[in-house]
């Protein structure tokens, strides 16, 4: 049976930080390109890379990248719901079925309930990306979430997409050298937001600031 994807949904299974009900969706590149959403267990040990269609094949190949970057993001889950405190969290926490709901769809609910969303790109030698979730994203949500999303990418990553989305739907862009400095700048986008909230310039999503 479908579940649908809630606020309480997501707070409940997740662990209780200072801020619960302020949620931080983190998306990254492992999300396009995690095989649990393409193929079984069994398919992924018995593979052949070479009979897999280019993107597939790609993605074997660079798996060691796709994990770093969702390492990253693990660490900057744990600084963020450290200090400020606020419920960052990633697609894989929830861990709503797939079979239930596609991963696209989970992406687009999950930054509906979200009073933040952040895109965060690394360098990772071969340049993944996060197009087809922020594409389905911007698409639905950017006209009434905007000012609660931003793209964050390190300096070295170039994009159409990134280039695209700023000029398409207005999008905040930000750039990093440093993990210190995606941080940081993660953490003054979520202050920023929690201000706004507090101000009534944002509309609360429920009693997440108090």
């Amino acid at each position: 049976m479908n579940e649908a994807i809630t606020r309480d949904l997501i707070v409940d299974r997740l662990g209780s930080v200072k801020y619960d009900r302020f949620l931080f969706y983190l998306m990254g590149p492992y999300e396009s390109f995690n095989l649990n959403y393409v193929l079984s267990e069994d398919e992924r040990r018995d593979i052949d890379i070479e009979d897999l269609p280019g993107p597939l094949r790609r993605l074997f190949k660079h798996k060691d990248d796709i994990n770093a970057a969702q390492a990253l993001l693990r660490r900057i889950q744990g600084a963020l719901r450290t200090n400020p405190g606020v419920n960052a969290f990633l697609a894989l926490d929830v861990d709503v079925d797939t079979g239930d709901i596609d991963a696209v769809t989970q992406s687009i609910e999950y930054t509906r309930c979200s009073n933040a969303t952040a895109f965060v790109v690394p360098f990772l030698g071969h340049n993944f990306g996060v197009g087809e979730e922020a594409g389905s994203i911007l698409e639905s949500l950017a006209e009434t979430h905007g000012d609660r999303l931003v793209f964050v990418h390190e300096k070295d990553v170039t994009s159409t997409m990134i280039r695209s989305a700023r000029v398409r739907w207005d999008l905040r862009i930000e750039t990093y050298e440093t993990e210190g400095e995606l941080v940081a700048k993660l953490r003054r986008f979520a202050g920023g937001i929690m201000h706004r909230e507090r101000r009534d310039d944002l509309s609360r999503l429920d009693e997440s600031v108090t």
